[in-house]
């Protein structure tokens, strides 16, 4: 078994330098969180801050959410996995042929090979968003069709809102990955997040893994807000 099997909680280090995210990194515990680097971190400092992290023994996902032709989209996911990234993501709204092309190439690439998630529907966004968009559907059908879509392309999960978790696990195969951001202790303010859950209720609900961010990174004791949040997901 893979030691990310027991390890539920991705942090996110939504930093804009290295430095700052290195030192919140050497406070939190490998055996207990996977850590996520996005687009800012990634976009100032480079491949550098994967391998910085992974060196302090953390599995790393790579959250760049790439949607792209088919052939781009695959050669950037070639390249996360050629970091030894243990996660990374597409936009499953870019398509069949994209998604497929991107999980063929990663098949192509020796070595351990990355998890490959896609996104559904942005939890920042409701269904009048959605609407101003011009998607005839509510965010939940939504989602659940991209979930049907990604699985039928071979990846291995999807990013959604907690709200739709019980709905695709029900759905899915048991082994379908469920990762879920908008997820914020009881304590926690909402902050950009608008579709969020309580760690303990995603968790019942049937979340794979948990993205937090601030409730732990803006702690002034981030491995006891990580500690307490493992807790409360036992209760």
């Amino acid at each position: 078994m893979r030691k990310s099997d027991d390890v539920k909680i991705i942090v996110a280090l939504d930093y804009s330098c290295a430095e700052t995210a290195i030192l919140m990194a050497k406070q939190l515990d490998p055996g207990k969180c996977h850590l996520k680097i996005g687009k800012e971190l990634f976009t100032r400092c480079g491949p550098a801050i994967v391998e910085q992290t992974r060196a302090l023994g953390f599995e790393v996902f790579l959250d760049l959410k790439f949607h792209d032709i088919p052939n781009t989209c695959a050669q950037a996911v070639r390249a996360a996995a050629e970091l030894g990234v243990w996660m990374v993501n597409v936009h499953a709204s870019g398509g069949r042929a994209m998604m497929m092309a991107a999980r063929e190439a990663l098949e192509k690439v020796s070595g351990a090979r990355p998890l490959l998630i896609g996104v559904t529907v942005l939890t920042s966004l409701e269904s009048r968003d959605l609407e101003e968009l011009g998607f005839a559907e509510r965010s939940t059908p939504l989602v659940a069709r991209l979930a049907t879509l990604t699985e039928s392309c071979g990846l291995d999960g999807v990013v959604c809102s907690p709200q739709e978790v019980k709905l695709l696990r029900e759905q899915r195969n048991k082994d379908f990955l469920l990762v879920t951001p908008g997820i914020r202790p009881q304590t926690a303010e909402a902050d950009d997040q608008k579709r969020i859950m309580t760690p303990a209720e995603a968790v019942r609900q049937g979340s794979s893994y948990l993205v937090i961010g601030r409730p732990i990174t803006q702690s002034r004791t981030p491995l006891l807000a990580l500690d307490n949040i493992i807790s409360s997901m036992a209760i």
